[in-house]
């Protein structure tokens, strides 16, 4: 199954440059994930200064800068639910204090032509 984790740090500026040592740290995550198969892919997200929100509500659109914090996704292949959580923790002892959304991504069956 697959996830798509979206990463919201607690505090710090987002966009902002880590650590070296944040790099390396999160460096070895990625390669050890990529290895097993549990992460398909991985971006960091601009600050919400450079971001915006596109509604369309009763015909009209509507474009705000209202946007929430987020620091970056990922998308993770995990056996169950249960397993996803629990890489999400393991990367949270990396990324530092913060939340991350887990949302399963559905997967249809292809119908016969």
């Amino acid at each position: 199954m697959r996830y798509l984790s979206i990463y919201r740090p607690e505090s710090g500026v987002e966009g902002g440059a880590p650590s070296q040592e944040h790099m390396a740290a999160m460096g070895r995550l990625i390669e050890e994930w990529t290895a097993k198969g549990k992460l398909i892919s991985t971006e960091p997200l601009t600050p919400r200064d450079r971001c915006a929100r596109v509604r369309l509500a009763d015909g009209e659109f509507t474009v705000s800068d209202e946007t929430v914090r987020a620091g970056g996704f990922a998308f993770l292949n995990a056996d169950s639910k249960e397993e996803a959580v629990e890489l999400c923790k393991a990367f949270l002892k990396v990324a530092g204090e913060g939340t991350c959304e887990l949302r399963q991504i559905l997967e249809f069956a292809p119908q016969p032509a």
